[in-house]
């Protein structure tokens, strides 16, 4: 009779955490979802200067990359009871220009990136883009 109260209370339990996690959030997250993110250097003829990346997590640093034409960094991130507020962020830096921004946001980017889950950021020369298909691009902001 014990266990079947423990398992009973055990169940009340989650299911509480879970509800108030929906409440808080504006759309449905489930823990232990995972979204592929994606940082693509998309400069034309930047052969000799790399873009440089450097990325860290909730969880700590993701370390750096000198991205040439072409390359990307990717990461998953993983959506946990304690980081669904979590944010990925990056420092870029290409010539004397620098810029620090969200990667990965939970509460901006779990909608956006679809139900692939696919979140890709092109970097260019005028500005950062998004898309969670990497056929379709939308400018979310510039250097600036």
């Amino acid at each position: 009779m014990k266990t079947m109260k423990k398992i009973l209370l055990s169940f009340i339990i989650i299911s509480s955490i879970i509800t108030l996690t929906s409440m808080i959030q504006p759309h449905t997250l489930l823990l232990g979802e995972e979204y592929d993110v994606r940082v693509i250097n998309s400069f034309r003829d930047n052969s000799s200067l790399p873009l440089v990346i450097w990325c860290t997590s909730p969880q700590g640093d993701l370390g750096g990359r000198a991205l040439q034409e072409g390359d990307d960094f990717r990461w998953t991130a993983r959506i946990e009871l304690w980081s669904w507020r979590a944010e990925y962020t990056c420092t870029m830096k290409w010539e004397l220009k620098r810029k620090r921004f969200e990667a990965f946001k939970v509460s901006r980017d779990s909608d956006r990136c679809g139900i692939t889950k696919k979140c890709s950021w092109s970097v260019r020369e005028d500005g950062f883009y998004f898309s969670s298909d990497e056929v379709y691009w939308t400018k979310d902001f510039s250097w600036l």
